[in-house]
């Protein structure tokens, strides 16, 4: 038991980030507040804002109580939840510079059994979240290209999300779709075919990623200033009222359903090993990128739920809120735009999230609790290909059947789980390891710590039972692969049983 929870030593940690063989440096403080707006500008505020707002309902019952005006708090819980974890990953981000992200904090901090089930958690965070932006990626690409781009339905639409979908048109092509079998063929192409183009690009390099980052970063900015712009002139005061129709409920539910978009600044940490001065530049990316992003969710919240009643933005019915309510107040073009806007948006999203998921892979497979190859790097580019490849094809299949709203969930109660442990992770280490230099400190480290870890919790509350339930089955794979495999194969074991590394225990 006691093996199970043996921490790996931060100086093996910031050994393996400065081989040299290992990642290139190539990123700064900018490129990481870009990769930060890339990531958390997203499905959150062109998809699932809508839901936030109208709330969900499947057959007949409701799943979760919408927000309606009073989004602009949902966002604002949101915001303060988020700036409590955010502190405690610039602390531990500089002083663990390491791709792993939550997974390497978890292993010096907490042990063993607590990084692997992290880091199987993390799957949740980005390749399954990454799923949701791909089907939203597909319909505002339907949006931009219904003109001119005629697509039949059963080309754009997953099977999952026709199998759940309330609207009796979208359903209804399980039986109008053509069949192989007697099993009905639905499939989201565009989603499939962007996931895989995003593969590609990863493959490049970081430095190559993140040029097209930064110019998808300022476009989708240019598209959120013309919603903002133009739909201020739009706005109508009754649409305020009633101003919090469920509740603080409403709220609840509506911060816990745009939480997957928050998890932008925990992707920056998986950049730790490709970032110049870290310890400098980790802090400013991760804490900036969050003030810029929450400030942009409110203004955009409060535009939105004043152009048009918020129970006309329900998901099942309008999947692309921003450029609806442009098309609702009679600003089609301005409409078009936006989903233009929207497409390079979710792009640098997939972007971002694809990035991080092959790093996470890349640190377990560095310490032997995933099969080597996962630890592999280009010749050429210095990328984990293997990985982003592998990541690349279970995103791009997974959103070509899916649906968006069940993986809204796994993403937000994996997200949540990550950022309550890294946040108790932080406290561990001011008393296990008190005296290690800390180029960034969290100011009132009990108040925040704990503030931060049950503000998490409490946004998991909001979650549904059925998000508990899959997470719960989860946990449970994970820890038969990790007892089949990932025990046997430790390379921190087998150093301390070697001799060659006195790890920490308990």
């Amino acid at each position: 038991m006691h093996q199970l929870f043996r921490r790996k030593p931060i100086a093996a940690l910031l050994a393996e980030g400065d081989h040299p063989n290992g990642l290139q440096r190539a990123l700064g403080a900018g490129d990481l507040i870009m990769l930060a707006i890339g990531a958390v500008i997203g499905a959150g505020i062109f998809g699932a804002i809508g839901t936030a707002a109208a709330g969900q309902t499947v057959d007949g019952k409701v799943v979760r109580s919408g927000a309606g005006p009073a989004l602009v708090l949902s966002f604002l819980l949101l915001g303060f939840a988020c700036a409590l974890a955010a502190l405690c990953y610039a602390e531990l981000a500089s002083m663990i510079p390491q791709a792993g992200s939550a997974y390497a904090y978890s292993y010096a901090t907490l042990g063993e059994l607590v990084a692997w089930i992290i880091g199987w958690d993390l799957i949740l965070e980005y390749a399954v979240g990454n799923v949701a932006v791909a089907i939203s990626w597909g319909d505002y690409f339907k949006t931009l290209t219904g003109g001119w781009l005629h697509l039949p339905p059963w080309l754009t639409t997953g099977y999952r999300t026709a199998l759940l979908s309330s609207n009796a048109e979208v359903h209804g092509l399980l039986a109008q779709a053509p069949r192989v079998a007697g099993i009905p063929i639905l499939v989201n192409v565009p989603a499939f075919a962007i996931v895989m183009l995003i593969t590609w690009l990863l493959m490049l390099g970081v430095r190559e990623s993140a040029r097209a980052n930064n110019v998808m970063v300022v476009v989708k900015l240019l598209a959120l200033t013309l919603f903002v712009v133009v739909g201020i002139s739009k706005i109508n005061p009754a649409n305020y009222h009633p101003f919090m129709p469920n509740g603080f409920a409403g709220v609840h539910h509506g911060a816990a359903i745009v939480f997957f978009a928050y998890i932008g600044f925990d992707a920056i940490s998986t950049a730790a090993e490709e970032t110049k001065n870290p310890q400098r530049n980790l802090p400013i990316g991760i804490l900036g990128g969050l003030a810029i992003c929450t400030v942009i969710y409110i203004i955009v919240g409060a535009v939105l739920t004043g152009m048009v009643h918020y129970t006309e933005l329900d998901p099942s019915v309008h999947a692309d809120p921003l450029a609806f309510a442009l098309q609702r107040v009679g600003l089609g073009t301005a409409g078009w735009l936006v989903a233009l806007g929207a497409v390079f948006s979710m792009t640098a999203v997939l972007l971002v999230f694809q990035y991080g998921q092959p790093r996470i892979f890349y640190a377990m497979a560095r310490d032997g609790l995933l099969p080597k190859f996962a630890a592999k790097l280009h010749g050429k580019y210095h990328t984990p290909y293997v990985t982003t490849i592998i990541t690349g094809l279970f995103v791009a299949f997974w959103a070509l059947i899916g649906d968006a709203g069940e993986t809204y969930d796994l993403t937000n109660i994996g997200t949540l789980f990550a950022f309550v442990l890294v946040c108790i992770g932080v406290l561990v280490l001011r008393y296990k390891d008190p005296e290690r230099p800390r180029p960034f400190r969290v100011p009132f480290v009990w108040p925040v710590c704990l503030g931060g870890a049950a503000a998490c919790l409490f946004v998991m509350w909001g979650l549904p039972r059925q998000a508990w339930e899959r997470f719960g089955w989860w946990l449970l794979i994970g820890l038969v692969v990790y007892a089949g495999y990932g025990y046997r194969r430790s390379t921190l074991r087998r150093d301390v049983a070697d001799g060659t590394v006195d790890g920490p225990g308990l």
